[in-house]
């Protein structure tokens, strides 16, 4: 179990890194993506990174607030980091929460019940994303973009991505099926940690290949 109060998210992104099991399948895949952000780095100079998911509300959201943390934790420049669904629902709440107790800051910068927006930041950057829920080809997630899915859902239902010049399924559970129960925060710190987790070594990875 994950203790519920708020933990400072330089300590939850290196311990979420410690804490996580991954196959030799996991790894190699985790591997793939890092070595297709370098030769993208490498050749262009610019990567979008791309995470999809069916309603653009709980894991793709967490993956990308992962990768935005991670490429200012790792210093690397130049890699920008969007979401998306299949279709768009709203950031929902719970992972904004799950969010907040790892240190995030939440701006509501134009409130809708249906789909508020939010300028998330952390402590000691001056940078920020926007977040909401939208379509994988809004025109705020720049083109062309390396596609990463993180649902089952989203990969079956996305035959073709034409924006994507690379794609990858990375599937993750959903704590949707905990939204009311009693474990609730505690799965959804779960699921942030595991996807925190091989964010984190995606990133250590591209760092380490960058370096040579």
């Amino acid at each position: 179990m994950i203790k519920s109060e708020v933990i400072e998210t330089k300590t939850f992104f290196e311990n979420a890194k410690n804490n996580i099991e991954t196959t030799t399948n996991r790894k190699d895949l985790l591997n793939n993506i890092a070595n297709t952000v370098v030769a993208e780095l490498t050749q262009k100079k610019r990567v979008n990174l791309n995470f999809i998911c069916t309603h653009n509300s709980r894991r793709s959201q967490l993956a990308q607030v992962w990768a935005f943390y991670a490429s200012e934790y790792f210093k690397l420049k130049n890699i920008f980091c969007f979401s998306g669904g299949t279709e768009a629902t709203a950031f929902h709440r719970n992972t904004v929460k799950s969010l907040q107790k790892t240190g995030f800051d939440f701006n509501v910068i134009d409130f809708s019940h249906q789909n508020p927006r939010y300028l998330i930041t952390f402590k000691n950057t001056n940078k920020s994303i926007l977040g909401y829920s939208k379509t994988y080809d809004n025109d705020l997630n720049k083109q062309p973009f390396i596609a990463i899915t993180t649902c089952s859902n989203a990969d079956e239902n996305c035959p073709l991505i034409p924006e994507a010049i690379h794609r990858f399924h990375l599937p993750y559970k959903d704590p949707k099926e905990f939204d009311g129960m009693q474990l609730q925060a505690d799965k959804y710190l779960e699921t942030s940690q595991q996807i925190a987790g091989e964010i984190f070594l995606i990133f250590k990875e591209i760092t380490n290949q960058l370096k040579k």
